[in-house]
């Protein structure tokens, strides 16, 4: 197979052209260094974010509510995609009496995860409780 004539009627790659190749190659190269240091962060964060639910589910379960709600609002900054972190800590604040707080961070987990059964219940005891609440206030 034989290289198509350039104009001035040499075959084959010019100089520039296979700088342009190399410098190609050098900036697919960063870009792959660059994602797998993002993907690499983002799961360090994610690992972060987990260890501090499981804290704060523990916590929780010895009754330290507010330890609890520091850790699950840690691991959502941490990681802002963590739905299950945003769900405990709606339970939490919710638990604290903080409704408008709760219903943020459930809405938050719902847009990350909108089939997450889990997220939904949680989220619709949440709206039929403040309904109940409500309504028996007279409000």
């Amino acid at each position: 197979m034989a290289f198509p004539l350039r104009p001035n009627g040499s075959a084959g790659y010019s100089q520039k052209s296979a700088l342009h190749k190399m410098a190609l190659r050098t900036l697919l190269t960063l870009v792959l260094l660059c994602t797998s240091l993002v993907t690499s962060t983002s799961a360090d964060a994610r690992d972060d974010a987990r260890r501090q639910v499981d804290f704060g589910i523990e916590v929780a379960r010895q009754g330290l509510w507010r330890e609890a709600i520091y850790r699950w609002e840690r691991a959502v900054e941490l990681d802002p995609t963590y739905a299950e972190a945003y769900n405990n800590l709606a339970v939490a604040y919710e638990h604290d009496g903080d409704l408008d707080k709760a219903a943020g961070a459930y809405e938050k987990a719902l847009a990350l995860e909108p089939n997450n059964p889990s997220i939904r219940q949680n989220y619709e005891l949440f709206e039929e409780i403040n309904e109940r609440t409500t309504a028996a206030n007279g409000s």
